[in-house]
């Protein structure tokens, strides 16, 4: 309707990757977007004035998703600027690979605070404030089914970010808030890529029936759908956006 007011979405770890991607979809579907991030506040600025140019509505704002206080404020400037919350897209995470038996205590501990404590604190608020339609979308991962070595820590707190989402989906009941976690394979990020070797990419890249790695673009439309009118039906589900690997 003419005049209505744009839905709004908050996207953490919208400053690249497939936050950015989300952030540039929810965008496109007449969102309003906060963007959210911890460091690199040059590409937050950079993927909200993109929204603005393109004739969106977009701010970005600091917030590490581990500090309740900071993701309180997040969601707090979100209804001041937008006058409410109707999409959150939970993209903010850590990966750290090693062996079971070699891993320091100390990251994981660090993947805890980032992956479950800081999934909790977002879910927090946004359980809270979410307008009716509206739409939670957290992050797992494929390796949480496909158990890679290397991923047991990483996978560990992705497994906790599942069974989060699927008790989330079942409390809100009676809102009409659908609750639903996406599980990306592969895909060609900064994180996923850093510190591996041709050879090991390609050999990712050739699992899925689909012989590709994922993108950051691939992510964001199963988030756009969860998050608009055509995913309503879906709810307390993880949606393995992976190719077809097996």
């Amino acid at each position: 309707m003419t005049g209505a007011q744009p839905r709004v979405a908050v996207v953490t770890g919208g400053s690249r990757g497939i936050g950015r991607a989300i952030v540039t979809r929810l965008a496109a579907d007449g969102c309003a977007v906060v963007v959210g991030y911890a460091g690199h506040g040059d590409l937050a600025d950079e993927a909200a004035a993109a929204v603005q140019a393109a004739g969106g509505q977009a701010v970005a704002v600091r917030a590490d998703v581990t500090d309740e206080r900071a993701v309180a404020t997040l969601f707090d400037t979100a209804r001041e600027t937008f006058g409410g919350v109707d999409v959150v897209a939970h993209a903010a995470g850590q990966l750290r690979l090693s062996p079971v038996a070699d891993l320091d205590l100390t990251a994981l501990d660090e993947l805890y605070r980032t992956n479950i404590r800081g999934t909790f604190a977002v879910a927090q608020q946004a359980t809270r404030v979410l307008r009716p339609g509206g739409a939670l979308i957290t992050f797992s991962t494929s390796v949480v089914g496909l158990a890679f070595p290397h991923y047991g820590a990483y996978s560990a707190t992705k497994g906790a970010v599942e069974a989060l989402t699927m008790v989330l989906a079942r409390e809100l009941r009676g809102r009409d808030v659908t609750v639903n976690a996406v599980a990306p394979g592969p895909t060609a990020t900064d994180m996923f890529l850093d510190g591996k070797d041709e050879q090991t990419i390609a050999r990712l890249a050739a699992q899925p029936p689909l012989e590709r790695l994922g993108t950051p673009a691939d992510i964001a439309e199963v988030v756009a759908f969860l998050a608009g009118p055509h995913g309503r039906w879906v709810n307390g589900q993880v949606v393995r956006a992976n190719g077809g690997i097996i």
